[in-house]
């Protein structure tokens, strides 16, 4: 009920504005349906480019795009502009977080093994209805949605559904089911009987002929990036080890690369790190195991770092006794964090990836607080959530920052998150491709 009377409360903002989403029976995409303009007028604007916030800068949307940026004197409105006063507020682009869950919820609320085995598809796809919602209003304008957890190709339907306006959300980069070794993922086997069938949260694979095609199975299906899990819990003892061979990642990622698609691999162990980024992959997740020769070489290559610390910090509370505030951060944590700070240190291209679904939601700011409490400076890890995570999806062209010509998503929060980040803890402001979702 409550996504229902969110909805129509957006539809009766557009249609107030001129600005309806889903305009034509509900299926014309939103951004077909941007006709009004819209001046911002902020108490500050965030540039990219130089890290800093212009004072009494005004901002100018048409259509799906920026028009005009700078001084307000210099951003002269149409006749027909709706005027938006955002008084104290800092404009920013759309954040991103470009390694998300849409299909799984906190562990804590049902354990990953329950989501996958005992929630139908059709109840996890409303879930990720609701968590995309959640995702746009909170200020995230962008995920990379890195599996379905056992969803199937259901991220597409999701993705689908708010490109054509029939539910809101972020835009989405999708990469279907992910790809993993035989044996190599859950549920299970170990700890199951072994005459169990049990559904995979990932597709699996041996060999080169079974990963060529799961590639393009998944490419044809209309997957944005490939994963690849490089390593997972399948020592003795379920301890982390490699999955793949060398060889095999190399097939996969020329595959994927030859279809036009980026790869992203789950790494991390130093020796899965090291065998994914030989291969060619394009970023790595997690990578906690890093040692300062895998970052260097890693900076070498260009290939970006998704240091999912909030995910690190989550499964501490679950499951370790963690509390925030009150706790010493677990080994584990400590070993996530210092994999970030030699990260940082060797100029690795780091960008903002949470793992949310692992924890809630329309928490993602929690990564960049992280951040910055592991060495950043809240610019840096604005910069990492927007113009850095552009460049890494390869859409540093269309978004990442506020400048004449790329596409409207902004945000805006009170004060100056480039000086306190939890400052984005409070969206107050939510526009994507010209369309107003939030506003004071």
């Amino acid at each position: 009920m409550k996504a229902v009377i969110f909805w129509l409360d957006v539809v009766l903002l557009a249609l107030l504005t001129g600005n309806a989403p889903g305009a034509e029976a509900g299926r014309t995409p939103a951004s077909n349906a941007v006709s009004t303009p819209f001046l911002l007028n902020p108490a500050r604007v965030f540039d990219t480019a130089s890290g800093q916030t212009h004072a009494g800068w005004s901002v100018l949307v048409t259509g799906h795009q920026i028009a005009a940026v700078g001084p307000a004197a210099q951003v002269p409105a149409p006749a027909n502009a709706v005027i938006i006063q955002l008084a104290g507020m800092t404009l920013l682009p759309g954040l991103m977080d470009i390694h998300s869950h849409i299909f799984l919820h906190p562990y804590n609320e049902t354990s990953w093994d329950d989501q996958v085995l005992k929630e139908p598809v059709a109840y996890r796809s409303v879930e990720a209805v609701l968590h995309v919602r959640d995702t746009l209003l909170s200020g995230f304008t962008l995920l990379r949605d890195l599996g379905t957890e056992g969803a199937g190709y259901s991220d597409l339907s999701i993705k689908r559904a708010i490109n054509e306006g029939l539910i809101p959300g972020p835009r989405l980069l999708v990469v279907t089911k992910a790809i993993v070794a035989t044996a190599s993922y859950g549920p299970g086997p170990r700890g199951y009987a072994e005459n169990v069938l049990l559904p995979k949260g990932a597709q699996e694979v041996s060999g080169i002929p079974e990963i060529l095609k799961a590639v393009r199975e998944q490419a044809g299906m209309g997957a944005d990036w490939i994963k690849v899990y490089a390593d997972y819990r399948r020592g003795p003892g379920g301890q982390q080890a490699p999955t793949f061979s060398l060889e095999e990642l190399r097939a996969l990622v020329e595959e994927s690369h030859s279809s036009g698609r980026p790869v992203a691999a789950h790494a991390t162990t130093a020796e899965g790190m090291r065998r994914a980024i030989e291969a060619g992959v394009d970023t790595i997740e997690h990578g906690w195991g890093g040692t300062e020769e895998i970052f260097r070489t890693m900076a070498a290559k260009g290939v970006g770092y998704l240091p999912t610390l909030t995910a690190v910090e989550a499964i501490a509370e679950y499951f370790h006794g963690y509390k925030p505030g009150e706790s010493p951060a677990t080994p584990e944590m400590q070993e996530a964090l210092r994999a970030f700070q030699l990260a940082l240190a060797n100029k690795v291209i780091i960008g903002c990836g949470s793992d949310v679904g692992v924890f809630a939601h329309g928490a993602n700011y929690r990564e960049l607080e992280w951040m910055v409490q592991g060495g950043m400076s809240p610019t840096q890890a604005i910069l990492a959530a927007t113009a850095t995570n552009a460049k890494i999806i390869r859409m540093e062209d269309k978004l990442g920052a506020i400048r004449a010509g790329m596409l409207a998503d902004l945000i805006a929060v009170p004060g100056d998150p480039t000086t306190n980040i939890q400052a984005l803890r409070d969206v107050r402001f939510v526009m994507k491709d010209g369309v107003i979702y939030k506003q004071p």
